[in-house]
C-alpha cells in the first residue's frame, strides 16, 4: 500500500490525472496481465495522453457555443436546397480549412444556414481543430467588451487563435459605425490565418445598407470573398414545417367535447 501511495503522489506531482486516480486498477491490470516493461509504460502513457486529448476536446466543445442539432449526420436535404450530398461531403473533410479558404451561406431563414455551420464546426473540433461560433451581436458585444472585461477578453483571445471561426446572422441587424470598425478590424486580423464561415440572408450586395459605409463594407467583402466558397441555400423553412403545437389532437379534442355537451 505504501508503494501505491508513493505511485500516486509522484503521478500527481507530474500531473498524469488519469493515471492517479486509476493507479490501484493499473497495478491490479499489471499483475494480472503480465505485460513486458516496454508494453506496460506504453499502456500507463498513452491511456494518459488519450485521457487528455478527450478532456481537451470537451473544453474545445464548450467553449464553441454549439447549438444542440449540429450533427450533419442527420443533417435534412429535403429541408435544404442548394447543397448536394457531394458537396456537403467535400466540405466535412475540412481541406479548405487547411487552405484557409472562408464559406459563405446565404438564403431564407430556416433553410440549415446555421445547422451547417455548426456542423462543420462540430467536425473541426472532432479533429482537434480550434474552432468557434458566435452569433454577429454576440461577437460585437465581445468586441466592445474586451477592454472592460476579463472574461470578454479571454473569449476574444481565442477567437483569435482559431483555426475556423462561424459568424452566424452576420448583417441581420443595423450596425453601428464604431462597432462596424471593431468588427472590420477583427476580420482584417483573421484574414489568411483562419477560415471563417459567415450566415446570412441578405446578399452582400445589401451589406452596405446595413453598415451605412460602403467603403467599409467594400473593404470587409474583399477579405472575406477572397478565396471563398458562396453557397446560395433556399427551399421550405425547416422551423414553420416542424412546428410544435402545446396541444394534441386538437381536432379530436374538439369532437369529444362536442359529443359529451
Amino acid at each position: 500500500m505504501k508503494s501505491t501511495n508513493e505511485l500516486f503522489q509522484l503521478a500527481k506531482i507530474l500531473r498524469l490525472h488519469n493515471t492517479s486516480i486509476n493507479i490501484e486498477h493499473i497495478i491490479f491490470k499489471a499483475q494480472e496481465n503480465k505485460p513486458t516493461y516496454l508494453e506496460f509504460l506504453q499502456e500507463v502513457l498513452g491511456t494518459e495522453v488519450n485521457s487528455r486529448k478527450q478532456k481537451e476536446y470537451e473544453k474545445r466543445l464548450k467553449s464553441a457555443k454549439l447549438p444542440l442539432q449540429h450533427d450533419l449526420d442527420v443533417f435534412d436535404y429535403n429541408f435544404s436546397c442548394g447543397i448536394s450530398r457531394t458537396s456537403m461531403q467535400q466540405l466535412r473533410e475540412l481541406v479548405w480549412v487547411d487552405n484557409k479558404y472562408n464559406l459563405i451561406l446565404m438564403g431564407p431563414s430556416g433553410t440549415g444556414k446555421s445547422y451547417i455551420a455548426s456542423g462543420l464546426i462540430y467536425d473541426a473540433l472532432k479533429r482537434g481543430r480550434k474552432a468557434y461560433m458566435l452569433t454577429m451581436p454576440n461577437l460585437i458585444s465581445i468586441i466592445k467588451m474586451k477592454d472592460i472585461s476579463p472574461t470578454a477578453l479571454r473569449t476574444y483571445s481565442r477567437i483569435m487563435k482559431a483555426e475556423v471561426l462561424a459568424i452566424d446572422d452576420i448583417m441581420l441587424l443595423p450596425i453601428k459605425k464604431e462597432d462596424a470598425v471593431g468588427f472590420f478590424n477583427l476580420i482584417n486580423i483573421l484574414h489568411g490565418n483562419t477560415s471563417i464561415i459567415i450566415t446570412t440572408n441578405k446578399a452582400p450586395t445589401e451589406w452596405v445598407q446595413t453598415l451605412d459605409d460602403e467603403v467599409l463594407a467594400t473593404a470587409l467583402l474583399d477579405r472575406l470573398l477572397y478565396h471563398c466558397e458562396v453557397i446560395k441555400l433556399k427551399g421550405k423553412s425547416y422551423r414553420m414545417e416542424n412546428r410544435k403545437s402545446i396541444f394534441n389532437n386538437n381536432h379530436e379534442e374538439g369532437k369529444d367535447e362536442r359529443r359529451s355537451v
